[in-house]
């Protein structure tokens, strides 16, 4: 077994265990290993190990990835600040989209979508946290987003994301998480079919999926320390 491989077994457990303290089935949540810096070689051998889905925060480094990664099934979701210019090449390229926070940038995914490819996957970004050097629209503001975008063909609106601040108070994490979940939730009784929370990472995943997390954002549990 390759390093990678053990680490990748080693979130799979931690995220069992998560899922069965919070009496959900394991099944339920969707492992996303962020690849953003690292190489191809490492994002391959994750690849062997059998992860199918993963996470880029630069458009130009994830396009070259791609390309490079062409002969493997692989699912790719953008999870970064997104430049208005770079909006083509991620609807070209991309099935998920995380970090959505603008009419402007769905209208021109929505344009950009080739029409032989499936309506691309969006999730909302909300700054829960406020802060200001995070990307996000502010709480609230979710609801006209979400409307815009179900009615835009090429985009499939999926639920919402978060990044919440790197706390060690795990009381704190908790209410960041169940803050964005009763949003998912309002947002599914005004009528929007929501089927995810992207939210938890590697230092607090178990507290996201207390809350109620369907997908998690897992990098250097995986892969290791970023230089």
């Amino acid at each position: 077994m390759t390093p990678i491989s053990a680490n990748l077994q080693a979130v799979k457990t931690r995220m069992a265990a998560a899922a069965r303290a919070a009496g959900r089935p394991a099944e339920s949540i969707t492992l996303l290993a962020v690849s953003k810096t690292f190489d191809t070689a490492r994002i391959r051998e994750c690849h062997a190990a059998g992860q199918r889905a993963f996470g880029e925060n630069y458009v130009q480094e994830a396009l070259g990835k791609i390309a490079a990664l062409a002969d493997c099934d692989m699912a790719w979701h953008m999870i970064g600040p997104i430049q208005s210019n770079k909006t083509r090449a991620i609807a070209e390229h991309f099935q998920w989209v995380h970090s959505v926070e603008r009419d402007k940038i769905a209208l021109r995914l929505n344009a950009s979508r080739p029409a032989d490819l499936p309506p691309l996957n969006i999730c909302i970004q909300v700054n829960v946290s406020g802060e200001t050097s995070k990307s996000g629209i502010g709480p609230g503001m979710e609801i006209a987003l979400a409307d815009v975008i179900s009615n835009l063909p090429r985009l499939r609106l999926r639920g919402l994301m978060a990044v919440p601040e790197p706390t060690s108070d795990t009381t704190l994490r908790r209410q960041r998480f169940a803050q964005l979940r009763e949003m998912h939730e309002n947002l599914m009784a005004r009528g929007h079919a929501l089927d995810t929370l992207s939210m938890g990472m590697s230092d607090d995943m178990e507290e996201a999926i207390a809350e109620g997390a369907t997908m998690v954002r897992i990098g250097t549990a995986i892969f290791g320390a970023r230089t």
